[in-house]
């Protein structure tokens, strides 16, 4: 036997990865990235901890009857690729049209040009970064470009003892940010990267770590999407954020994955003395867990999470915020609104903890619900504690449906009902949109039309397929 064929006896090839989660799924993966031995042990070690930890029977978990062994836990690139028009799912050519895609990033969202899946697919990455001492780019390069700082900062933040998903993610982790800001730098743009899920019934696991140094600034934007199709996908991304002494960084992501679509993502970061992190996080397909979260470690650190969720019909988007306060004068905020439609369910879940040592520190908690219907449901779940007598804490949650008196008065002004209830639903959400730092093609308030014509809330109005295209 060559060593070629020993290689392809201990080891699967790219785009032939069985159903499941073994030792040598997880040692192909590794073998397949050239990886150091350090990141193989960390992934092995990894799989012990995901293997040992019963599968949580919380959320939508349940509900659904998840089984993570139907699910090819890596997909390599080209695996799905698609050739022409003909073979893109025409309902993915449609919301192009209704979205106002243009023609070369309908292309490019379609398979036709880039794949992604266990990958990452990275928009340009400009010399200025590089002549800032910026790094920028997969953590996959990173951890052959960078191992001192990958190595020092990776599992942080979430470990993988954190969560059965925390290890799930550190053992297959594939694709993912990777970022650093030297000292006293700003970022001149925001760093933007795009993840997308093609293959079915396959698994999308990245890994993203942003460190912002002493006194520097980081802004970054993801964008998410995934090829609508009848198998469904499990998403499970780790996120870890390092804001230095004096830092800030700002994070934005906008999901807007299929409905059935599983994903439970763990996104969390950690400020230092004088520091802050703002995490604005807007959800639209997918059955989702997610609250991402702040540790305010250091003195005078601030944190703010500021997080829109659609929910559709048979959707359930379980969203909120965790924020533990350590450091004294601390100070958080949590903007929490969500909208359901079409028997759609939204919930808040958070959880805010202020420890003996956070002395004078303040958070402020709002969670906002608008029902379109009679067969949806808003739900709150808050979990507060707070260990000293000098903190404070407000919380406030409303549950509402879209006012009469509101619609009545537009409606006299000459607009037509369903641009009023557009109108009503964009205000609602203005308070998180307002704040987004992503420069995508697509503008919120068409998504948002787009959603509320699925949703039957409104009459649909936005073009169909085009006929010249099938």
């Amino acid at each position: 036997m060559t060593i070629l064929q020993e290689k392809e006896t201990l080891y699967y090839q790219p785009d032939q990865f069985p159903p499941g989660l073994s030792k040598k799924v997880v040692e192909s993966i590794s073998h397949i990235k050239n990886e150091p031995s350090w990141v193989t042990e960390f992934r092995l070690r990894s799989l012990e901890i995901f293997l040992s930890k019963p599968m949580p029977n919380w959320g939508f978990i349940p509900h659904f009857n998840i089984n993570l062994d139907s699910y090819v836990h890596y997909v390599g690139t080209g695996k799905t690729k698609k050739k022409s028009w003909e073979e893109v799912d025409p309902e993915v050519l449609e919301s192009f049209d209704r979205l106002g895609i243009p023609e070369h990033e309908r292309k490019y969202l379609a398979g036709l040009e880039a794949m992604s899946d266990s990958e990452t697919v990275y928009a340009n990455v400009k010399k200025e970064l590089e002549a800032l001492g910026i790094i920028f780019c997969d953590i996959d390069t990173a951890i052959k470009e960078y191992p001192e700082l990958v190595k020092k900062y990776l599992g942080t933040v979430v470990s993988p003892e954190d969560n059965k998903f925390a290890a799930l993610n550190s053992a297959v982790f594939s694709g993912g940010s990777f970022a650093y800001v030297p000292k006293g730098v700003k970022t001149p743009m925001p760093l933007q990267a795009y993840f997308k899920v093609t293959a079915a019934s396959s698994g999308q696991y990245e890994r993203t770590l942003l460190i912002a140094d002493e006194g520097s600034e980081l802004i970054y934007s993801e964008g998410c999407t995934s090829i609508q199709d009848f198998s469904t996908n499990f998403h499970t991304a780790v996120v870890e954020l390092i804001a230095l002494k004096n830092s800030r960084i700002h994070y934005t992501t906008i999901q807007n994955w299929k409905k059935n679509m599983y994903n439970w993502t763990v996104k969390r970061g950690i400020c230092y003395e004088n520091a802050h992190i703002t995490w604005n996080d807007v959800n639209v397909g997918a059955q989702t867990i997610k609250y991402p979260g702040i540790i305010l470690y250091g003195d005078n650190s601030t944190g703010d999470v500021l997080s829109l969720a659609f929910a559709g019909n048979h959707q359930i988007q379980d969203t909120g915020a965790r924020i533990i306060h350590i450091g004294k004068n601390t100070r958080s905020n949590i903007l929490a609104k969500g909208i359901s439609l079409d028997g759609g369910i939204n919930s808040y879940r958070g959880l805010v903890k202020f420890e003996k040592t956070a002395e004078n520190s303040v958070s402020h908690i709002k969670c906002e619900g608008l029902i379109l219907d009679n067969d949806s449901e808003s739900h709150a779940y808050p979990y507060n504690e707070v260990q000293n007598h000098s903190s404070k804490l407000n919380y406030e949650a409303t549950v509402s449906k879209i006012d009469e008196d509101i619609l009545f008065y537009l409606k006299t002004r000459g607009i037509s009902e369903d641009e009023a209830k557009l109108l009503i639903v964009t205000g609602f959400c203005d308070a998180v949109v307002r704040d987004l730092n992503v420069e995508y093609s697509v503008e919120i308030s068409r998504l948002i039309r787009v959603i509320l014509e699925d949703g039957k809330a409104i009459q649909r109005t936005t073009p169909g397929l085009k006929k010249e295209i099938l």
